[in-house]
């Protein structure tokens, strides 16, 4: 939960895509109807920096979103890279991160994002499931996500994996072998999408004929709960949870369907705090406690509309509940003070 990464979105939709997966409006998810011409590329990235106050904020990356990076002709990818590496080299940027799919990388692919200054590759593996990867068109299978995460690890960048829950013929036992064969990828970091029903996409069409259910909010909330705890406890930083959310989204217009909340990672960990929460406090007896915390996790903690608090007092019997902020602890973590009872615990990277 680092708050001094920056990041400067740069989004090319559907730039490169050989395929439309069941459940992608690249155009929808990202906000944007037209790609980007090179020189507004250059332009927003300008307009980025000189807002940033980098003593603040030492991370500051440049990401290309939205489309299969790597499948993009060579000479559209050089240009993308140069006018993004001209930022790494003359500014204060740490470096350039990207998005692609796992069957567009190979090493000639890694050899030119290594040349102009890439430092993160994520794929977009969404399930590691045969069937799942079917159903939902993916163009590709299982097997070539673990050679090219290793190809990646092997070239030295930060090697991200993208998840989604709730895609045709997805279950939480599926879900959890899916994660937990991500632990043995190691990954440096993670992001969990559930699945949303799109406007003018495949999964749209099959909703509307029945053919597809998606998950309610409370379902992906525990699902991705479940996953974030396996990442979590592996030292695997989960960067994302939930759907970036644009304007469209926000107000229903492009969303038919689906888990979407605007505060979608607060549910998933604020339920898993009251997991921890619980874990460690119900087999003790306690009339008053204190939570000792930092403001920027205080809602964290108390949870959506309150729920935690609620739960706390309802389900644990505590009778009083204090929350003591403190700055100098490190986001993250919070402490459990009740009389002689002290207990630090963890809940984020």
């Amino acid at each position: 939960m680092s708050n001094n990464r920056f990041i400067i979105p740069v989004f090319v939709p559907h730039r490169g895509c050989p395929n439309d997966c069941v459940f992608c409006n690249q155009r929808k998810i990202t906000g944007q109807k037209n790609v980007y011409d090179y020189s507004q590329i250059d332009e927003e990235i300008m307009k980025a920096v000189k807002t940033i106050d980098f003593t603040k904020s030492p991370d500051v990356e440049i990401a290309f979103y939205g489309g299969t990076f790597t499948a993009i002709d060579v000479e559209s990818q050089e240009t993308f890279l140069k006018i993004a590496s001209k930022y790494v080299n003359n500014y204060k940027i740490s470096g350039i991160r990207l998005s692609t799919r796992p069957d567009a990388i190979d090493e000639n692919v890694l050899k030119r994002l290594k040349k102009y200054g890439v430092k993160t590759i994520e794929l977009g593996v969404q399930s590691l499931n045969e069937d799942v990867l079917l159903k939902s068109n993916r163009g590709h299978n299982s097997e070539i996500v673990y050679e090219s995460a290793k190809l990646i690890k092997e070239y030295g960048f930060i090697l991200g994996i993208q998840l989604m829950i709730g895609l045709p013929g997805d279950n939480l036992e599926i879900n959890m072998r899916t994660v937990n064969e991500v632990v043995k990828i190691k990954p440096d970091i993670a992001r969990i999408y559930p699945t949303l029903v799109i406007k003018d996409t495949e999964l749209a069409r099959m909703y509307e004929k029945n053919l597809y259910k998606p998950l309610n909010v409370m379902e992906a909330v525990e699902i991705s709960k479940e996953m974030y705890k396996v990442l979590f406890l592996n030292n695997i930083n989960v960067i994302r949870i939930g759907l970036q959310p644009t304007e469209n989204i926000l107000e229903g217009e492009d969303v038919v369907a689906g888990p979407f909340h605007s505060a979608f990672r607060e549910l998933v960990v604020s339920s898993y705090i009251f997991d921890l929460i619980k874990e460690n406090i119900e087999n003790e007896s306690f009339d008053e406690i204190e939570f000792e915390i930092n403001n920027k996790d205080v809602s964290y903690l108390i949870g959506n509309k309150g729920i935690n608090k609620k739960l706390i007092k309802d389900e644990l019997n505590v009778k009083k509940m204090k929350i003591k902020i403190n700055n100098d602890i490190d986001r993250g973590i919070f402490f459990i003070n009740s009389g002689t009872f002290n207990k630090k615990i963890k809940f984020s990277i």
